[in-house]
């Protein structure tokens, strides 16, 4: 039972029903290189934000991802920051969450999943269900995040439909059920069949990169043999796969989405643009709008906290720092949960038991800052944060619980890192300590204090360290790997443990003990050799 104030005001109570019935906030999760960041700039593009959409190029001189705000990422041409963004699509208000493509950010990718009411898994048409894909796929069952799928790439040389569908069902254990079907694949890929109303929409060609919409002509189901414009092995073909659907596919139901119980599929390219806004209208119509959130009371208890009923409360679920070099500010991301929030407002911040203002918030797409005044459950706002907000921090108007905690994962990669320049050790503590905060690296230390280490889930983030420490507080660094492979933080009496002799125990930034392993086999003799304890690779 919620022991909050409830909201009473009738009129304002209208008023968070009909906004939150509008929202809809979702993650883009993928494997790297399957068209993620791509897709996100054809959102952006069909929603009106941007004019023409910018590839995600690797080469000098190519136009750059609007979602890429880092330096780094426009060079690569990947994604390793969680960008928010937020546009309004016909009747309904996006919020569009692009999380880092590369392994090596997962965590920051698991944190942000945990800001969504849905996901859209991009798989690429010719390399099916990838690694990657399986991990966060797996994140948004833990959380019972409903998925919608989209097959990208389908203007390339891919795998059949058939088997693509297939596999998604195998390797995810998941019903997959079919919206709408291509006709065509590669260079013939010129259309697709919304399998409800048997309507074709074929594409007109777009311009070069698909910066601009791709233009559309409908003809009935029945009439596509009589195109000249679609070959004769390719009507049959589409009219062979849709027989076999009716007959051998899986039935869809919103119902059955929300519950996790089936994603639906849909079939297009984000690069040329074709499928993307019959996609998008898709999305908007059958993903869910924010709900409950599961909270803790000060006394123990779990209760849901109701998005309309409940006062204004939030939590953070990111901090970056520097998205504008020009103001060397610290940016926290709060999930707004329930209530209505308006600029400016006093909350209660939960961790330090005290009253903190709301000032300068605003809403982003890359660099690009926008005042809010006022948001609702299931937006995006970011607040400029004077070192009071960390991750997981809860806030509210009435107190008196906390949103569950965020999880943290094993890091797996250790350094030791120095600045080059002993004079700018003050500038090199000052980075260390913001992108700890951040989750960019772990900070850990020797048992004895003598000693410090970083950690991280994977080596581009040691990378991304150095990067933001010489661009954004002019400090080169040299950083000298070790040995331990994994992880796990220890529960039980540090002294009682008997560890490996490959392995060091070190303390984090909450003091908790943490083990570092040469090997995961190293890790399995010392969980044999010490049943007394508990080694967790969760914390």
């Amino acid at each position: 039972m919620l022991r909050t104030t409830m909201n009473t005001d009738t009129s304002l109570q209208s008023e968070l029903a009909a906004a939150t019935a509008q929202r809809r906030t979702f993650a883009i999760i993928s494997h790297p290189d399957a068209g993620k960041t791509t897709l996100t700039e054809k959102l952006l593009l069909y929603s009106g934000m941007i004019r023409t959409a910018g590839m995600v190029r690797g080469r000098k001189g190519g136009k750059v991802a609007a979602s890429d705000w880092m330096g780094m990422e426009q060079e690569r041409g990947i994604s390793i920051t969680a960008s928010a963004m937020q546009f309004h699509y016909k009747d309904a208000v996006v919020n569009l969450l692009d999380t880092p493509g590369h392994q090596d950010f997962s965590e920051d990718t698991y944190r942000t999943l945990t800001a969504a009411d849905s996901a859209i898994m991009v798989i690429d048409a010719s390399k099916g269900v990838e690694a990657q894909t399986r991990k966060l796929f797996a994140v948004c069952r833990l959380r019972r995040i409903p998925v919608l799928t989209l097959i990208n790439k389908m203007d390339l040389p891919g795998r059949p439909p058939l088997d693509l569908m297939t596999e998604v069902e195998q390797a995810l254990d998941i019903h997959a059920s079919a919206i709408n079907w291509p006709v065509g694949s590669g260079s013939e890929f010129v259309g697709i069949v919304h399998r409800a109303d048997g309507l074709v929409h074929l594409f007109s060609k777009t311009s070069p990169g698909g910066a601009t919409k791709a233009g559309l002509d409908d003809f009935a189901l029945a009439d596509l043999p009589r195109s000249a414009r679609v070959p004769h092995e390719v009507v049959a073909q589409v009219q062979h796969d849709l027989e076999l659907l009716e007959i051998a596919g899986n039935p869809f139901t919103r119902e059955a989405l929300l519950q996790g119980e089936v994603t639906p599929v849909f079939f297009a390219s984000a690069l040329t643009n074709f499928g993307i806004e019959s996609f998008l209208d898709a999305f908007v119509k059958l993903a869910p709008s924010p709900g409950a959130r599961l909270a803790d009371g000060v006394d123990g208890s779990e209760f849901s906290v109701d998005p309309i009923e409940t006062p204004f409360s939030a939590y953070v679920f990111k901090l970056q720092a520097n998205m504008n070099p020009k103001h060397r500010d610290s940016t926290a991301f709060l999930r707004v949960c329930s209530g209505r929030f308006e600029r400016d407002m006093v909350v209660r911040h939960h961790r330090l038991g005290r009253e903190v203002r709301l000032s300068r918030p605003h809403s982003l797409v890359a660099q690009e800052r926008s005042t809010v005044e006022e948001a609702y459950p299931g937006d995006i706002i970011g607040i400029i944060n004077p070192g009071l907000f960390t991750i997981g921090d809860t806030i509210s108007l009435t107190g008196g619980f906390n949103f569950k905690p965020l999880p943290q994962f094993q890091p797996e990669i250790f350094a030791r890192i120095r600045p080059t320049d002993v004079g700018k050790r003050k500038a090199f503590d000052k980075g260390m300590w913001q992108m700890a905060q951040e989750g960019t690296v772990q900070i850990l230390r020797s048992l004895n204090e003598m000693e410090s280490l970083v950690a991280a889930v994977g080596r581009l983030q040691f990378d991304v360290l150095q990067y933001r420490l010489r661009h954004e507080y002019r400090v080169e660094t040299v950083l000298e790997p070790l040995s331990y492979t994994c992880s796990s933080w220890l529960d039980g009496d540090p002294d009682t443990f008997e560890p490996p002799s490959t392995s060091m125990i070190v303390k984090d930034q909450r003091d908790r003990i943490v083990v570092l392993f040469a090997s995961a086999l190293m890790k399995t003799i010392a969980r044999d050799r010490n049943p007394a304890h508990t080694l967790r690779d969760m914390g």
